[in-house]
């Protein structure tokens, strides 16, 4: 009984962490849940990024709702968005087979890098509108594409790479960026969730406890956004896309190894 308290007061602290982060960033906190579920429960990667999307889906759903009512989501942008990212994930996921294993998590670092530089040469705004057009239509999908294709890759896309693009590319202002990322990931995270519980791949307890936490703390994390100032707010961002980047690499060189093992006895 003392065991079973303890494993869920950390699916708690985990799911307090991710939702907040969710709504404060407009991501969707499996960068943060994938690793802590295999850390502290265990899981393999497979199952915890299975359980992460459970996770992910009420946290989304909650943080694009509490932006909605703010005014601060582009409905049709979300769309759009949402699908390139369908069309990109199978590309990452041919590419995940065709690159050597060790290239992946850098290829993930030199994205990040760049990111990084754009937002600190870009303006943050607060009130910044997308005029949604046939150019910022093709901008959409191409960044949606490219989210796709990330998260096939490394495990990692959505809010890490929609909320900078729509910043930098289409100057949206901070919060309409987090709203539309957010509700970009509601489609993403169901279907992908139906899919992994029709394969029996998902901690569907461990899922829901986090996920739930998470829907819960969502609206703290957008309400922190709204009181910080657009600077400010890119700084914490960059940041957190810092950890992000250390977390892959370091995840990057646990799988490698053990992979290139296996391929090696498989030839």
């Amino acid at each position: 009984m003392e065991k079973r308290g303890g494993r869920v007061i950390v699916l708690v602290a985990i799911g307090i962490v991710a939702g907040t982060l969710s709504g404060l960033f407009g991501v969707g906190g499996g960068v943060i849940v994938v690793p802590a579920l295999m850390a502290f429960l265990h899981l393999d990667q497979r199952r915890a990024s299975a359980t992460s999307l459970v996770a992910i889906a009420p946290a989304a759903v909650v943080g694009a709702i509490t932006y909605g009512v703010q005014g601060e989501v582009h409905w049709l942008a979300a769309l759009t968005l949402a699908v390139g990212s369908v069309v990109g994930a199978p590309i990452g996921a041919r590419l995940l087979r065709a690159l050597p294993l060790r290239v992946l998590p850098w290829t993930f670092v030199g994205f990040i890098a760049v990111v990084l530089v754009s937002l600190f040469v870009a303006v943050p705004t607060r009130g910044g509108e997308v005029h949604f057009g046939v150019v910022e239509a093709i901008v959409l999908l191409l960044l949606g594409l490219l989210s796709g294709v990330l998260s096939g890759l490394v495990g990692v896309g959505g809010g890490v790479v929609i909320v900078p693009g729509l910043e930098v590319a289409l100057s949206a202002g901070d919060l309409l960026a987090k709203g539309t990322s957010l509700l970009t990931m509601v489609p993403t995270s169901v279907s992908g969730t139906v899919a992994n519980l029709r394969r029996r791949a998902v901690d569907l307890r461990v899922g829901l406890t986090i996920g739930v936490t998470a829907a819960v703390c969502a609206p703290g994390g957008a309400w922190i956004a709204r009181l910080v100032d657009p600077q400010v707010g890119t700084w914490l961002f960059a940041a957190f896309l810092v950890v992000v980047a250390v977390i892959v690499l370091r995840r990057g060189r646990r799988t490698a190894p053990r992979n290139e093992a296996t391929d090696g006895e498989v030839a």
